[in-house]
């Protein structure tokens, strides 16, 4: 039986400045880490800023970005732009 790929989703700022507009993704990846090595060998830059500049929602849970973070088969993956503090 096929795993089901994670549904990645890219905020719409994110979407427009890295990937032509395209806001979701299916990856398949054991790991956080993992989604984000896969887009950005989609669109080579972007795994950068998504390290840099989100943080992750992993079925409705937040997680700093942490490479080693599982991803489950069929979960959905938010990547969120970070809120400065000042």
């Amino acid at each position: 039986m096929a795993q089901s790929p994670a549904r990645v989703v890219l905020t719409s700022g994110f979407s427009g400045c890295y990937t032509g507009g395209v806001k979701e993704f299916e990856i398949e990846a054991k790991t956080l880490r993992g989604v984000i090595k896969a887009l950005d060998e989609l669109y080579p830059g972007l795994g950068e800023h998504l390290e840099e500049e989100t943080t992750v929602a992993i079925d409705g849970e937040i997680h700093e970005v942490g490479y080693h973070q599982p991803v489950r088969p069929g979960c959905e993956i938010f990547f969120i732009p970070k809120i400065e503090g000042g």
